[in-house]
């Protein structure tokens, strides 16, 4: 897997995922940095022209390194529960396709220390190159877990005793009035789209984000870092303390049919 960038390849670094490093001639101190960490890793280093890294990269905006990468580990819905410190915190995404929004989630994932991240193996983006660049590195330190059916991978994380909650623009209900201190997964679908109709059924909440001006939606890597970092408000709070089969939200509360236009 090829992942280029100073950032992504710096993290990628850390991670101990680089197998060899393609450097240009540029010689500043970030590219010093990258070059420290590949020698302390004996990552073998290969100088490189532009115009080859341009091709490795594929036309990406590689700032001078390219790195081939170990795949990531492979890792399902029980894994992202059992891996939890605390009430887990994961994120769903249902039809997130484009590079640019996959790879700003993980960003804002990792930011707000989920543990871990579900995304379907078709209708997805891919986890290398711009998805790598978007998220500045935290490809290389969320987990993520690839299902065939997220409706299921729903399923799976209800039995697990993990609330689901989906993001929808029409949901009557605000995502600040939830207890987001339980286990909690935030269901995320593709822009304009919006969460499909057995997703969005699947869930035991919906929620919205209000708009307070024009636009009638955010990004869905906006709408993810809102919910997010109130989540870790909520628990840095101390908020409610329930568990799943306490004082939290009813199965099938909120639903209804069609599609949402944004969150």
């Amino acid at each position: 897997m090829i992942v280029y960038g100073i950032n992504p390849v710096t993290e990628a670094l850390r991670a101990g995922r680089v197998r060899t490093l393609r450097v240009s001639g540029r010689s500043d101190q970030r590219v010093q940095e990258v070059l420290r960490l590949a020698g302390a890793a004996r990552v073998r280093v290969q100088r490189a022209d532009g115009m080859e890294l341009d091709r490795v990269a594929r036309g990406g905006l590689h700032q001078g390194v390219v790195a081939e990468v170990d795949e990531a580990p492979e890792y399902d819905t029980a894994d992202l529960v059992r891996g939890a410190k605390d009430a887990p915190l994961i994120v769903v995404l249902d039809g997130v396709e484009d590079p640019h929004n996959f790879g700003a989630i993980l960003r804002v994932a990792d930011a707000a220390g989920v543990d871990g991240v579900i995304r379907q193996t078709r209708r997805a983006a891919s986890l290398d190159g711009v998805a790598a660049k978007a998220s500045a590195g935290a490809i290389a330190h969320v987990r993520i877990a690839s299902v065939v059916n997220i409706a299921r991978a729903i399923d799976d994380l209800k039995d697990a005793n993990v609330w689901t909650v989906g993001l929808a623009g029409d949901a009557p209900e605000g995502y600040s009035d939830l207890d987001l201190t339980m286990p909690t997964a935030l269901v995320l679908g593709a822009e304009g789209d919006g969460l499909r109709r057995l997703v969005r059924e699947k869930c035991d909440r919906l929620a919205s984000i209000p708009m307070l001006g024009h636009v009638g939606s955010v990004n869905v890597s906006v709408a993810a870092g809102i919910v997010l970092f109130e989540a870790v408000r909520q628990r840095r709070a101390g908020r409610g303390q329930a568990g799943r089969g306490e004082a939290g939200p009813k199965e099938g509360a909120s639903r209804a049919g069609g599609r949402e236009k944004g969150v």
